[in-house]
């Protein structure tokens, strides 16, 4: 009965909130970090219901620091008068080396902060941070027409393994 209820927590502390799937189509991943993210109270107990939407989130830096802009997370049901606004902005938590690694690779370049997945980690709130490029539109559909031919590959590979030419 312990161990049943110790697996519970251990899940429910590791447990993946909201992602970013329009990302990985929007954008070339370069590089990802792991963030601390500082929230209040009703925040956390809001995610743990887990609701919260990644759609429109992003990361700027503003005198050193990094802060995420844009991220919904709804107000907590239970809450009273001390409940947060929905989309403030939440400042991410760096080392200063791998700030200055951002600040550094983000004013060489046209890239970006994006926020792919927002997630528990030992019960600290965490989001994986992506620095990416934005593709083209011809770069998209290069990689659907990609997709799909990998898809059909492996479909052919499959009906020969079974014996289905």
């Amino acid at each position: 009965m312990a161990k049943k209820k110790e697996d519970e927590a251990v899940r429910r502390n590791n447990q993946t909130v909201a992602t970013n799937r329009k990302a990985r189509h929007n954008y070339s991943i370069l590089e990802t970090f792991e963030a601390g993210v500082a929230l209040m109270g009703t925040e956390v107990k809001s995610l743990r219901d887990g609701t919260a939407s990644l759609a429109d989130a992003f990361a700027t830096v503003d005198d050193g620091e990094i802060w995420l802009r844009n991220l919904h997370i709804p107000e907590y049901h239970h809450g009273s008068w001390t409940n947060h606004a929905p989309r403030r902005n939440r400042k991410l938590l760096l080392h200063r080396s791998q700030i200055d690694t951002l600040i550094g690779k983000l004013r060489d370049g046209n890239m970006t902060l994006v926020p792919l997945k927002l997630y528990f980690v030992d019960g600290k709130v965490k989001v994986e941070l992506a620095l990416a490029r934005g593709k083209e539109a011809r770069d998209k559909r290069q990689d659907l027409a990609r997709r799909d031919a990998d898809r059909e590959i492996a479909r052919e590979m499959g009906r020969r393994a079974k014996g289905r030419t």
